[in-house]
């Protein structure tokens, strides 16, 4: 079996309402790269690719001429060709890789006939736990709905997520407002959901000393973590030595390299595994046996995915033994979905694995025609950019704040 062809499709889906982020916003939708590569035997297997609100086609396209021929099932082989690592420095091609990995992976499933998680060692478990992830959010600009900027809203927003999908577990995005008003924030919403737990991620913005600060002032609380409060892990390692709540990352800790700094000094308790940011789900797997082997806490990270992604971390959560954590997902925002069903059910607080051959998943042909067109009229979002804060870019660590008492609505779609 050889690989044929290869073919990406930019879609952009939307969003219940923009999302809001220490670095800028996500712009009422998501934009994501859809990869089929397909065999000369006529199977097609899937990827997803992000890219910052930004289509990504044009690496595919460039790729194409190298992969054609080979043999999806040299997986490893595949990641030097495209993503060794010496040459990859000058054009970062580890996100590539995953999704080319997701549709080989998905290839291979079809061809023997089981699920991804089967080729990955055989699933622990049938559903994976979600974590309701918790944004300030602008007012959707078409009907003012959405909005989550006040205390009060974000309260009233966990509290209908607990109702619609059961989650017990709650992340809260921070890192755009002062952090006074973000520590007010995450209490009450510990103090109005008591049987849960709860998670607080600023993106890497602040000092280490408001990192501290924080710390100290939420040791009280029902904490899974705290996530990336500082950049880099000589600051994650200065914070820790001075607070007594468990740390998290998914910025310092996301190759081989930095996973083998942190075992020698540890920074970080909790490796949050991104099946994009890793290179793939069996990079994924492998990290997984390294934090089990030290004894680190493992979580399975969103990245913003549509449905392929999800089937992706799906499968990961299934295998990994040592997942104690709820997975991330922004998944619950979406107002839609490109694969065939529709959006997968969250009851309970948790997906259940794709048991279909491979990923489980496949396209909507009409919903991939439809959101391609839509990505064609709307084009790229600046992910790193505030639609209302024109000019602004967060420092590290920052002090340029965004103000909770402007409501300001964007003009975007």
């Amino acid at each position: 079996m050889k690989i044929a062809d290869i073919r990406a499709t930019t879609v952009t889906v939307p969003l219940e309402a923009p999302l809001r982020h220490a670095n800028g916003c996500h712009w009422g939708r998501f934009v994501r790269t859809i990869v089929e590569v397909e065999t000369d035997t006529g199977l097609v297997g899937l990827g997803e690719m992000g890219g910052g609100g930004e289509s990504a086609e044009a690496v595919f396209r460039a790729l194409k001429s190298t992969l054609v021929g080979c043999d999806p099932a040299r997986i490893e082989e595949m990641r030097f060709r495209i993503a060794n690592p010496s040459a990859s420095l000058y054009n970062n091609r580890t996100q590539v890789l995953a999704a080319l990995e997701f549709a080989c992976l998905d290839i291979l499933g079809q061809a023997w006939g089981v699920p991804v998680s089967e080729i990955l060692g055989g699933r622990l478990r049938d559903r994976v736990r979600f974590a309701a992830y918790c944004f300030f959010r602008y007012p959707n600009p078409k009907d003012r709905s959405g909005e989550v900027r006040t205390i009060d809203q974000l309260v009233s927003h966990a509290r209908d997520l607990r109702e619609r999908f059961g989650f017990r577990t709650y992340k809260l995005k921070g890192g755009v407002f002062p952090p006074g008003y973000e520590l007010a924030a995450y209490r009450a919403l510990a103090e109005a959901l008591p049987e849960d737990t709860f998670r607080f991620d600023p993106n890497a913005v602040w000092s280490t000393e408001q990192a501290i600060r924080f710390g100290r002032a939420i040791e009280d609380l029902p904490n899974d973590y705290l996530e990336d409060p500082v950049y880099g892990l000589a600051g994650m390692r200065r914070t820790r030595e001075k607070i007594r709540v468990p740390l998290a990352t998914n910025t310092v800790v996301v190759n081989f390299e930095q996973l083998a700094a942190n075992v020698r000094d540890t920074g970080v308790d909790v490796v949050l595994l991104d099946t994009t940011f890793w290179g793939g789900i069996r990079q994924c797997v492998k990290a997984a046996g390294v934090c089990e082997t030290f004894q680190l806490g493992i979580g399975v990270h969103s990245s913003g995915e549509l449905g392929i992604q999800l089937a992706t971390m799906l499968h990961l959560g299934a295998v990994i033994p040592g997942l104690s954590f709820a997975a991330d997902a922004h998944y619950h925002h979406l107002k839609d979905d490109i694969i065939e069903g529709g959006r997968m059910s969250c009851t309970d607080g948790s997906i259940r694995v794709p048991t279909g051959p491979g990923l489980g998943v496949r396209l909507d042909r009409r919903k991939l025609a439809e959101y391609s067109e839509l990505y064609r009229e709307l084009g790229d979002y600046p992910y790193d950019r505030d639609p209302l804060r024109p000019g602004w870019a967060a420092l590290v660590p920052n002090d340029r704040w965004a103000d909770p008492d402007d409501a300001s609505v964007p003009d975007v779609r």
